[in-house]
């Protein structure tokens, strides 16, 4: 079948409404990972909605426990056609985040899509469902209309990536073989701009800690004791002002990467303008530079008393949630040592440290390799649009174990955008973003079943993807 025609067939699955079915029934299962989720929903997920999808286009798929006590199971799909051909690696979350119904606005539920002009809200329409929904469909279009794909797949599914990926590094370490590839291809994280593709090769890595002042086991009237016993909050306060400058910009060293080089800044340098702070942050750097080239501080939730009614006292116990995003060049396993040898420096010996939960490792794959060319090249054929390329997504993913675990290149081509609101209120989906995305998955993968040579020894299919002469660097 023609390029055009599979390219016809992919837009006519969106604007048929079988898009906004399949995504409905989605969306309707209430796949939480964090604290409002029940386990079965996980994994009813994965047996009831996703792997019926999977196999209606002729994949098989098998569920795994997690390999840690705990954590949320696990989906690989596969097509095997031939194991000389190239094999790519896809990725995907089922999982979502809290649903907070009480903070959506009248007419809207976490649970049920509702649609209002282009936008498709709901938890985990953005983030990540429609996303992994327009790749399966787009595979199986083809797969369906030509009886072959040209090439092997396999599509790992987790339901914990909202927990911080739990267990998935040692299920990946565990699978090695099974999830041997020749390339990475996933989606997740929105475009630079909703209008324009995005293409994004890796992602900063991701710390958080607990910073604690733990002093008395009970508070004490502020009247009587006000002056005479220390304030925890004011010590964990003054602790978290030493780490960065009034504007943000980081005050560690070690914090620091060594990684923006210069054909880093060039990549970054045609980017659009981003919502930002001018006075914000280190202030050499572009906004661009900051986000996707630089590290971050930030402070995700501090507590001390109670806000919503506060008493006359001196707390006993000041908590705060900080959190690094860092790029390739900055030491991880430092991160926290760092901050220790800072905070006694600067005499604040009283407040603990301790990580929470697994950091993401930081991954950059770089804009010159042949992969990326090429499936910028085929992005522009589809969309007429030269793609946004960062060297780095800012948020993080587990991309470490795609990149480093398995050595595979790593190409990020996501469905969603900015401000979509995930991991909030009133989440949604484009559904302009949506249709276009079918178009360009449909065609990348029609393009890498053309361009798949095999050398004369007829051993393994040895892929060199061929540019179309678009330099996307």
């Amino acid at each position: 079948m023609s390029r055009e025609i599979s390219l016809k067939r992919a837009a006519d699955y969106a604007e048929s409404g079988a898009l906004i079915r399949d995504l409905t029934k989605l969306v309707a299962c209430p796949s939480i990972s964090q604290s409002e989720g029940l386990p079965e929903s996980l994994e009813a997920y994965l047996r009831n909605d996703i792997g019926p999808l999977f196999e209606h286009y002729g994949f098989v798929t098998d569920i795994y426990k997690n390999p840690l006590p705990g954590g949320a199971p696990l989906l690989v799909a596969s097509h095997v056609e031939d194991e000389a051909l190239p094999t790519i690696l896809m990725y995907g979350h089922g999982d979502v985040c809290n649903g907070e119904e009480h903070r959506w606005r009248d007419g809207l539920h976490p649970f049920g899509l509702v649609q209002e002009g282009d936008r498709l809200y709901g938890r985990g329409t953005a983030d990540n469902k429609i996303q992994h929904l327009i790749n399966v469909v787009a595979l199986g279009l083809l797969l369906r209309a030509n009886g072959k794909l040209g090439f092997n797949v396999k599509f790992l599914l987790e339901m914990g990536e909202e927990r911080g990926s739990f267990g998935l590094r040692e299920f990946v370490m565990a699978n090695r073989d099974k999830l041997a590839a020749d390339v990475f291809i996933g989606s997740d994280g929105p475009r630079l701009s909703p209008g324009t593709p995005t293409v994004f090769l890796g992602s900063r890595g991701t710390l958080e800690f607990e910073m604690a002042v733990r002093l008395r086991e009970r508070d004490y009237h502020s009247g009587n004791f006000g002056g005479l016993l220390a304030d925890p909050a004011i010590i964990l306060t003054h602790a978290i002002a030493s780490i960065t400058s009034a504007r943000g910009r980081i005050r560690i060293p070690e914090w620091l990467p060594n990684s923006l080089t210069e054909d880093v800044r060039t990549a970054l340098a045609d980017l659009p303008p981003r919502l930002n702070d001018p006075d914000w942050g280190e202030p050499s750097l572009t906004p661009s530079e900051r986000v996707f080239g630089w590290n971050s501080f930030s402070v995700i939730a501090i507590s001390t008393g109670s806000i919503d009614a506060p008493q006359s006292s001196i707390a006993g116990l000041a908590r705060a949630v900080g959190q690094l995003r860092f790029v390739v060049g900055t030491e991880m396993e430092d991160i926290l040592p760092a901050l220790r040898r800072h905070l006694d420096s600067q005499g604040f010996e009283l407040v603990e440290l301790s990580q929470i939960d697994a950091a993401f490792k930081a991954t950059r794959l770089s804009p010159s390799n042949p992969w990326v060319q090429f499936a910028c090249s085929s992005i522009e054929k589809t969309s007429d649009k030269r793609p946004h390329v960062l060297p780095n997504l800012g948020g993080s993913l587990p991309n470490d174990l795609f990149a480093d675990v398995l050595g595979l290149p790593t190409i990020w081509i996501p469905h969603s955008h900015a401000e979509s609101g995930q991991h909030g209120p009133d989440e949604h989906a484009l559904f302009s973003i949506a249709r276009e995305a079918m178009q360009i998955m449909t065609g990348l993968f029609v393009d890498i079943a053309e361009h798949a040579t095999c050398a004369e020894s007829g051993e393994r299919l040895v892929w060199q993807p061929r540019s179309r002469d678009v330099d996307c660097s």
